[in-house]
């Protein structure tokens, strides 16, 4: 007796559902972001301009010193060097006041700053340097 198949059996449909439920529960936890990354580029982006304001300040000879502003940050002493004043992310800020003093000697003292933002509580991007190295960030819960 020869017995043909015209459709899937019920196993073979629950087994197909379940490899795709598990793959839809793959890709969410992948794609949650409570704000850590975004708040770690965020760092990165002002890391690389801290160092970029102590290169010139360096190669010029005058103190830079960055602070940062109600509506974004500024780099005070480097008149002729346009750097972003602005953060890419609407709501960061410092954890309270703070000022990084960039040059113009080669070795700084030790600095650090915080970086938070209203939007993820409970997250927060430290920037630091002891003074030889570059400024690194470092996620903080």
């Amino acid at each position: 007796m020869k017995r043909s198949s015209h459709g899937f059996t019920l196993l073979e449909l629950l087994v197909v559902m379940s490899i795709i439920a598990l793959a839809t529960v793959g890709v969410s936890f992948a794609l949650r972001d409570d704000g850590a990354r975004e708040l770690q580029r965020e760092g990165e982006r002002l890391a690389v301009l801290l160092e970029s304001a102590r290169a010139q300040s360096r190669a010029s000879g005058t103190a830079v010193r960055w602070r940062p502003t109600e509506t974004g940050f500024v780099f005070e002493g480097l008149p002729t060097l346009r750097l972003p004043k602005q953060w890419l992310l609407n709501g960061t800020h410092t954890n309270g006041p703070a000022q990084l003093w960039l040059g113009p000697e080669p070795i700084i003292s030790a600095q650090q700053v915080w970086l938070i933002n209203d939007a993820f509580p409970g997250r927060a991007v430290r920037l630091s340097t002891d003074g030889v190295r570059a400024f690194t960030v470092e996620q903080m819960q």
